[in-house]
């Protein structure tokens, strides 16, 4: 859609956050070869959130005993059981599950159990 250009003041200052910024182009929308692209996708860069990184890129990280630990957390148990089933010691449960939410970027078991379960697990 192209506006006059106080009208383009207008929107942006309608929307939270956002900030006019006009750009030096010939275009309507700039072309990648242009300066202005480069000002455009940085402006907008610095004005969109910054998209979560995709499930499979985390799991990806854990090691093939993290995804274990994490799988039995997706199922509800505790530490406890985690480290009687696994024969470990609950302290390592614990670094696991820590190590985990590090990764995950998740703060706690039912994060963590609903990114698994996003995730297929």
């Amino acid at each position: 859609m192209i506006i006059p250009f106080e009208e383009g003041r207008l929107v942006a200052s309608q929307i939270p956050g956002a900030r006019f910024v006009p750009l030096d182009s010939r275009n309507h929308v700039p072309v990648d070869t242009e300066q202005a692209w480069q000002q455009m996708t940085e402006t907008l860069r610095g004005f969109l959130p910054t998209p979560p990184r995709s499930v499979g890129t985390v799991f990806d990280e854990l090691t093939a005993r993290e995804g274990e630990v994490l799988r039995l957390v997706a199922q509800g148990l505790d530490n406890q059981a985690i480290a009687s089933r696994l024969k470990i010691s609950d302290k390592t449960v614990r670094n696991h599950v820590s190590i985990i939410f590090s990764k995950l970027g998740v703060s706690s078991r039912a994060q963590a159990v609903a990114f698994a379960r996003d995730a297929g697990i």
